[in-house]
């Protein structure tokens, strides 16, 4: 694998698939690959912000965790793994980036179905952040819908494992755009609240906040948020929320790492407190992306020396 400094940086975005790196464009897997053909596969995403990643060895631990739950091997060292994603992000240029990191079943060999015969597939991109909800968006606030869909039950597909079973979550999109909102919420067989299409959701009520403990992802940025709010005096509840509490709660939010401590201010076209983004959740999303500054949460991007 070549360096960095002697090439033009790709700021669409930079790849790296099958032991190469490449412009986002180029980059390729095959369409017999299981994660395609299959959903076969786990992914993380860890975001950089001002040259900086944030929590990024939490990412890794999740990933690694992910692949060794599935019984996947990227066929690389997690010292080699943070390498590639540093490199990724220096090849384009980017202060503030989407990274993500995949490993898939990949392919099996001509006529075989047995998946242990499989070489797995493994490969990561830069691109430029994403945002779920912008940062003009989220002065205002996000409506959120709470579809009728129920999410896939985690006893089929553990949700801790973050995975492209997405369906589900995708249909439940569709019929929140089909209600004027922007954001939705699935809930399990029991009614219960559980996650959105890449984002945990918290609710405000007698004087806490709560959010949902099973059926979801453990997200990083849901971590920092209940982090966040107990250090500033705050209690944090982990449990069931149903529907008709998150409808009636005085501030509403979502966490996820492509937007960080997003406001909601309809639920169900009703408004949420005063319609606003609440004081809180105005203040937690000022702390944590304080925390982006702060060497204890971030690992500033190696790049190439001019």
């Amino acid at each position: 694998m070549t360096g960095t400094g002697h090439e033009a940086p790709w700021p669409a975005g930079a790849a790296y698939v099958d032991g190469a790196f490449c412009p986002i464009e180029d980059a390729r897997i095959s369409v017999l690959d299981l994660g395609l053909t299959r959903s076969d596969g786990t992914y993380d995403v860890v975001h950089v912000r001002r040259g900086r990643f944030y929590r990024l060895g939490d990412h890794l631990d999740r990933f690694l965790a992910g692949m060794s739950a599935l019984r996947l091997d990227p066929g690389v060292s997690r010292t080699e793994l943070e390498r590639i994603l540093h490199e990724c992000v220096a090849r384009t240029g980017l202060e503030d980036a989407y990274v993500s990191m995949t490993c898939t079943r990949g392919r099996l060999p001509a006529g075989s179905r047995d998946l242990r015969t499989a070489r797995h597939t493994f490969y990561c991109f830069a691109v430029p952040f994403v945002w779920i909800h912008t940062p003009e968006q989220q002065e205002r606030g996000a409506s959120l819908w709470i579809s009728s869909t129920p999410r896939i039950p985690p006893e089929s597909i553990d949700p801790r494992v973050k995975n492209y079973h997405w369906l589900d979550l995708d249909r439940a999109q569709l019929d929140a755009y089909d209600h004027g909102a922007e954001l939705v919420v699935l809930r399990d067989a029991a009614g219960s609240i559980t996650e959105g299409p890449g984002y945990n959701v918290f609710g405000h009520w007698d004087g806490a906040w709560h959010t949902p403990a099973e059926g979801v992802l453990a997200g990083i940025t849901r971590r920092s948020v209940i982090e966040l709010a107990e250090e500033g005096g705050g209690r944090v509840e982990q449990g069931p929320v149903s529907a008709e509490r998150l409808r009636d709660a005085s501030e509403v939010l979502v966490t996820s790492t492509a937007g960080g401590v997003m406001p909601v201010t309809t639920v169900d076209g009703r408004p949420v407190g005063s319609g606003e983004p609440g004081p809180m959740t105005v203040d937690l999303r000022r702390r944590y992306w304080a925390r982006h500054d702060d060497p204890a949460w971030t690992t500033p991007v190696r790049r190439p020396a001019p």
